[in-house]
């Protein structure tokens, strides 16, 4: 008996029904031209995955159904598993439907709703409660939903009294990336195998979707845990595989596509390059813009920013503005243009002395205005925000800010000025790694793209003379350190104290990062790069008195 199993790993929209269903189709044609038997495709993917809120609505949910009717019309000898959203407003399960020959034949309703980090499904999903389990061609297959085999109760659940038959586990997925959660879902899919002695088939999403990233990498994994097959990573593939049952019940998986399992681990900074590159290209192209702009300083940050969107969007739809004071050293200028110049991009010169003065004359008229406090600093960063702004209503152009995870986190930024602007594409992403970013962008390049003069000078805001990071932060290698400890891993201050970091530094970075939530609530959104980011993952209140 033999099974050809494809893996439809695709991107999608959220809400873009129509398109979405054709993307299925024309899909769904490639796999036919192949000879599957069986094509899974990935979780939600006909209204796009997360729906959030758009599931409240009633004719959005008929109309995903109607999506999902014209999918499987096109169903004729090849049988095919799609993610959808059945039901009501009133009640609705995150549902994956089993098709064939035009029509649908069985549904099967998630189980296991997560609701941690950046995952609401309680806030809009009743949970199924029976399990899907159908035969193909001598095959056994139980169908499962991202989630589920998470948390293996659920599926020992359903599938006691089927496990010494069951010869394929399905599981439809829209797990999103972050560092590190590749290899979790690698031992998760391991465990499943070996738990239930049958392969497992998992199908992921791919794309971005406002900040989250999905990474693609569906795979099909043997009884004793082995990657056997795995699609490509942050892009469309079809994985196909032939399942093959002796007589003995013995099973082989043959790969019939390229295998993309590559032989180590993916670097983490490799990883992280390719998310910020997909989840800038899929912003920027699915919200209809065409070109964005960016303010160029001549720093480490607004440099990766620029690199990455050229990779997103190419060269041509990159327009870089540097805009001076008195304070921008020409070495910085300098390095600016020759980023750009290296990039390829338009770029072009506004300096904003004669309106920083004109602003400031203009304040004279305040008791107390003089141009040597914090106001006057973030008085420069406001005329840059609103110049690029103009710049975006005038030509449609989308701006991207240029602030990282670690000055998002203890609002080194201005509101109103450097955090002005549409899309937010290292926002996290700690300095330190910025750094990485940078060199492994000129060694994939095999050139100097970022100057090395931007990677060595001491990172500055230049808004006054002389200034550095460092006057009003710790070194960034430190400042990282206990960011990871109390943003992403939640310790208190005593304990990161009691891990050996300085009480001193310790104590002023919480407090700068519990006063700055205002100003995170108010910045763009940004691409999800560690396991908690600042908006969907961490939503702490502003007005907030508990000392940590």
């Amino acid at each position: 008996m033999a099974l050809r199993l494809a893996l439809a790993q695709i991107n999608t929209t959220v809400g873009d029904l129509r398109g979405n269903a054709e993307h299925i189709r024309r899909t769904l044609n490639a796999a036919k031209e192949s000879r599957v038997d069986l094509v899974v495709f990935p979780e939600l993917c006909v209204c796009g995955y997360p729906p959030e809120d758009l599931l409240h609505k009633p004719k959005f949910l008929k109309d995903n159904k109607t999506a999902l009717k014209d999918v499987a019309a096109q169903t004729e000898n090849i049988t095919t598993i799609v993610g959808y959203a059945e039901g009501t407003d009133k009640q609705c399960y995150n549902a994956a439907a089993v098709m064939e020959n035009g029509s649908i034949v069985s549904v099967y309703k998630k189980g296991k709703l997560p609701n941690y980090s950046v995952f609401d499904e309680k806030r809009y999903f009743s949970p199924g409660t029976e399990p899907v389990i159908f035969e193909k061609d001598g095959f056994h297959i139980a169908v499962t939903i991202c989630e589920d085999i998470w948390e293996l109760q659920w599926p020992d659940q359903f599938l006691d009294g089927h496990k010494q038959k069951l010869d394929l586990l399905i599981n439809l997925s829209a797990s999103p990336f972050n560092l590190g959660k590749f290899q979790e879902r690698k031992d998760i899919l391991a465990q499943c195998s070996r738990h239930f002695n049958c392969p497992v088939a998992y199908c992921n999403l791919v794309g971005g979707q406002d900040e989250l990233v999905f990474d693609g990498r569906s795979m099909i994994v043997d009884p004793q845990g082995n990657v056997i097959t795995q699609a490509k990573e942050f892009e469309e593939d079809l994985c196909i595989a032939d399942l093959e049952k002796t007589t003995g019940n013995t099973l082989a998986i043959n790969p019939v596509t390229p295998s993309y399992v590559p032989s180590e681990p993916l670097d983490e900074v490799f990883e992280v390059h390719q998310a910020l590159v997909l989840g800038t290209r899929d912003y920027v192209q699915k919200n209809g813009f065409s070109r964005i702009v960016i303010g160029l300083s001549g720093g480490i940050d607004s440099a990766l920013v620029a690199a990455i969107a050229v990779e997103a969007l190419g060269k041509d739809n990159v327009v870089c503005i540097s805009m001076p004071s008195r304070f921008n050293a020409a070495e910085t200028q300098s390095d600016a243009e020759i980023l750009a110049e290296n990039l390829g991009v338009e770029f072009h010169t506004v300096p904003i002395a004669n309106t920083l003065d004109a602003f400031s004359k203009t304040l004279e008229s305040v008791d107390g205005w003089d141009e040597n406090g914090l106001a006057y600093e973030n008085l420069q960063a406001r005329i840059r925000g609103t110049i690029l702004m103009s710049y975006s209503n005038q030509f449609g152009w989308l701006v991207l800010t240029t602030g990282n995870k670690s000055e998002t986190a203890v609002g080194y930024s201005t509101l109103y000025g450097d955090t002005a602007g549409g899309f937010a594409v290292i926002k996290d992403v700690p300095k330190t790694l910025v750094y990485q970013l940078c060199r492994f962008i000129n060694t994939q390049a095999g050139k100097e793209i970022v100057p090395d003069s931007i990677l060595t000078r001491p990172p500055s805001a230049e808004l006054r003379p002389d200034q550095k990071d460092a006057d009003s932060l710790p070194d960034y290698d430190l400042l990282d350190a206990i960011l990871k400890n109390y943003v992403e891993l939640d310790h208190s201050a005593d304990e990161i104290i009691q891990s050996g970091f300085p009480e001193e530094q310790v104590r002023k970075v919480i407090r700068m990062v519990d006063r700055n939530e205002y100003k995170r609530c108010q910045c763009p959104p940004g691409i999800r790069i560690t396991p908690r980011a600042f908006g969907k993952d961490r939503r702490m209140p502003i007005t907030n008195r508990y000392n940590p």
